[in-house]
């Protein structure tokens, strides 16, 4: 299963491509309304409003052999903690040995903002984003299939 914290997610195309091709099952999970899919292998959920509502639903089904697209990071710490395969939306994975200090720096990175030392401005999504994403999921992919073929054994 692929999962997709939707909201503001450039990249639902590209998951969309890359799981079909694997014939892997996507779910897209989101506070706000999410354009419906034909595809029968396409899920949308619309969670609460509540605060983390959307990355509580993930994270409560996220295990290994499953993917999951986010850009926030906690939500990553929580799934890697699952062994579940994280990237995000810019093909950055996170897994056991770097999720530790992507957490400190984000944390590190909230709190300079809150201080007002930092603006906080982020990078604009571009076409090598979009690449590493692709090359990234296509790993991913064959990785889930065998570690769901070895479960299955």
């Amino acid at each position: 299963m692929i999962y997709v914290d939707a909201d503001a997610c450039p990249v639902k195309a590209e998951v969309i491509k890359v799981a079909e091709r694997h014939n892997i099952p996507v779910t897209f999970v989101a506070n706000s309304g999410l354009r419906p899919s034909r595809d029968p292998m396409v899920r949308n959920v619309i969670v609460s409003d509540g605060f983390d509502a959307a990355d509580d639903w993930i994270a409560e089904r996220a295990s290994s052999g499953d993917i999951v697209v986010t850009a926030d990071v906690p939500l990553a710490q929580r799934c890697v903690a699952e062994n579940a395969l994280v990237t995000g939306p810019n093909g950055r994975i996170f897994d056991a040995t770097n999720i530790g200090t992507a957490r400190a720096m984000r944390d590190l990175g909230q709190h300079l903002r809150e201080t007002g030392e930092s603006k906080g401005y982020n990078a604009a999504f571009s076409a090598r984003d979009r690449s590493s994403f692709l090359q990234t999921m296509e790993r991913f992919c064959r990785q889930a299939k065998s570690i769901n073929q070895h479960k299955a054994d």
